[in-house]
C-alpha cells in the first residue's frame, strides 16, 4: 500500500518522486546570505561629511606667514645686543642692563608667540585660530593708535633732529634738500608702519574671523580645547590682561617708575607697586576666563582708579627727575627729555587713551557675565526653609 507524502515534505527522496535509485543525485541548492535592511533610517550609517568650505590651505599660508614674522622678531634680539655694544661709543653712555633686558624679553616673547601660533595654524588647531584672532584685534587697535601717533609726532622729532645737525655740521645740505629728504624718509616710515601695524592685522582678522575657518579647525581638530571654554571676546580680554601682567612684572624689574596719585614711586616701592598690579591683572585674567562675575566687577571698579592715578601723576609729577632717581645718567635724561614723544607726556597720554578704550571694552563684556550660581548646599537650605 502506497502512502503519499506532501509535496513539500523534507522526507521525500528520489524514489518517492518516481526517480530510479541509479539516477544522478540532485546537486544541493547553494545557500544565499540573508539580506538585512535597517529597521529605520536611524540605523543607517552616518558619515561625517563637512558642509563648509575647507580652508586648510589658507591656514597653512597664514601660519607660515606668522612663522616668518616670528623669525623676524627673533632677529631683533641680536640687533639689540649690537645696539648695546655700539651705545658705549655714544655721548649718552652705554645702554643700561635693564634696557637691554627689557628689549630682549619683549622681542623674544613676540617671536615665541608668533612661532607657536604659526605652527598651531599650520596644524589647524582650534586654540591657534582663537588666539590668533583675539591677538590680531589687539594688534590692529594698538597699531592704529601707534600709526596715528607716529604721523603726528615723527615730523616734529625729525625736524628738531635736522635742526641740530644743521647747527653742528658746517657743510650740511641746504634746508630745501634736507626737507625733501626728510619728507621721503617720513613717508617710507609711515607706509612701513601702516603695513605691519594695520594692513597685516586686518588680513588676519578677516581670515581667522571667517566662519568656515572656524569650522575647518573644528573638523580637523575634533578635540575640545581650553580656548573653547569661554566666548572669544572674553578670551580676548583675558589674554590682554595676562600680557599686561607679564609686562608689568618686567617693568618692575627693569624700570621701577610707578605712577601713584601724583608722584612716581621709585626703587623697591615702585617695583612693589608694579608687582601688585601684575598680580591683580593675573587674577582678573583667570577670573574673566572662568566667567566669574566678581572678577568683572573688580575690573570695572579698579580700572578707573588706575586711570585716575596715572593721569594725575602725568599731569603733576616730574618724569625726568624720576628717571634720574633710578640710575639714568644726566646725558641719558637729557636725551630722553629732548624726545618730543616724552616731552609733554605725549606717549604716556596716548597709553592712557588705550587704557580708557580697554575700560570701555570691559564694560561691553557685561553681557557675558551672569550672577554666580549659588552652591548646592545653599539651594537645598533655601528649599527646606
Amino acid at each position: 500500500m502506497e502512502t503519499a507524502l506532501p509535496p513539500d515534505s523534507p522526507q521525500a527522496t528520489g524514489s518517492d518522486l518516481g526517480m530510479s535509485s541509479s539516477s544522478a543525485p540532485v546537486p544541493p541548492v547553494p545557500e544565499v546570505a540573508p539580506v538585512t535592511t535597517p529597521a529605520s533610517l536611524s540605523d543607517a550609517p552616518v558619515y561625517d561629511v563637512p558642509v563648509h568650505k575647507d580652508r586648510g590651505t589658507g591656514l597653512v599660508i597664514f601660519g607660515v606667514f606668522q612663522i616668518i614674522l616670528g623669525l623676524l622678531a627673533a632677529l631683533m634680539v641680536p640687533l639689540i645686543a649690537l645696539g648695546a655694544f655700539v651705545s658705549r661709543l655714544g655721548p649718552a653712555g652705554a645702554m643700561r642692563p635693564a634696557q637691554f633686558l627689557s628689549g630682549v624679553a619683549t622681542y623674544g616673547s613676540i617671536a615665541a608667540a608668533m612661532l607657536a601660533l604659526g605652527i598651531g595654524s599650520v596644524q589647524m588647531k582650534r586654540w591657534a585660530r582663537a588666539l590668533t584672532l583675539v591677538t590680531s584685534w589687539y594688534w590692529l587697535i594698538t597699531g592704529v593708535l601707534i600709526t596715528i601717533l607716529l604721523t603726528a609726532v615723527l615730523p616734529v622729532t625729525m625736524k628738531s633732529a635736522l635742526a641740530q645737525i644743521n647747527k653742528s655740521t658746517p657743510n650740511a645740505p641746504s634746508p630745501a634738500m634736507s626737507t625733501g629728504i626728510m619728507a621721503v624718509i617720513l613717508t617710507l616710515i609711515i607706509i612701513f608702519a601702516a603695513f605691519f601695524l594695520i594692513v597685516v592685522p586686518i588680513a588676519f582678522v578677516i581670515f581667522y574671523g571667517r566662519k568656515d575657518v572656524g569650522e575647518t579647525c573644528r573638523h580637523r581638530d575634533p578635540v575640545e580645547r581650553w580656548t573653547d571654554r569661554t566666548p572669544l571676546p572674553v578670551l580676548g580680554a583675558s589674554v590682554i590682561l595676562f600680557i599686561g601682567a607679564l609686562y608689568l612684572f618686567m617693568v618692575a624689574v627693569t624700570t621701577p617708575l610707578f605712577p601713584f596719585f601724583g608722584r612716581y614711586l621709585t626703587g623697591p616701592a615702585g617695583s612693589a607697586g608694579f608687582v601688585l598690579f601684575a598680580a591683580l591683572d593675573a587674577y582678573l585674567a583667570v577670573g574673566l576666563f572662568r566667567l566669574r562675575s566678581l572678577a568683572w566687577w573688580i575690573a570695572v571698579c579698579a580700572t578707573p582708579i588706575r586711570i585716575f592715578s596715572v593721569a594725575l601723576t602725568y599731569a603733576h609729577a616730574d618724569l625726568m627727575q624720576a628717571y634720574s632717581k633710578i640710575g639714568f645718567s644726566d646725558a641719558q635724561v637729557q636725551m630722553i627729555g629732548s624726545n618730543p614723544m616724552l616731552r609733554g607726556h605725549v606717549l604716556l597720554w596716548w597709553g592712557l587713551l588705550s587704557q580708557m578704550l580697554f575700560f570701555g571694552f570691559v564694560l561691553w563684556l557685561k553681557r557675558y557675565f551672569k550672577p554666580d550660581a549659588p552652591a548646592p548646599a545653599e539651594v537645598l537650605s533655601a528649599q527646606v526653609g
